[in-house]
């Protein structure tokens, strides 16, 4: 999804006063009992990465999708 799609779907459960729970599977991906009661799934991209830099990179894309939804610029 692009990072405007990525902030406007961010945007609709911050609207609905959602609550989110960001799970990293392991190397084995999630157990079926989480994955299964997930309401949707994200990947960060086809690679393989350590778990450190999930968390790195899922923490830059939900501060590049709050500087969207703030209408500011996120590139400087």
């Amino acid at each position: 999804m692009t990072s405007e799609r990525w902030a406007d779907w961010l945007g609709e459960r911050r609207q609905e006063g959602r609550r989110l729970t960001f799970l990293i599977g392991g190397p084995e991906g999630l157990p079926g009992e989480l994955s299964g009661r997930a309401d949707h799934r994200l990947s960060l991209g086809p690679q393989t990465m350590a778990h450190q830099l999930a968390r790195i990179v899922l923490l830059e894309q939900l501060f590049r999708a709050n500087k969207i939804l703030a209408g500011q610029r996120y590139h400087l």
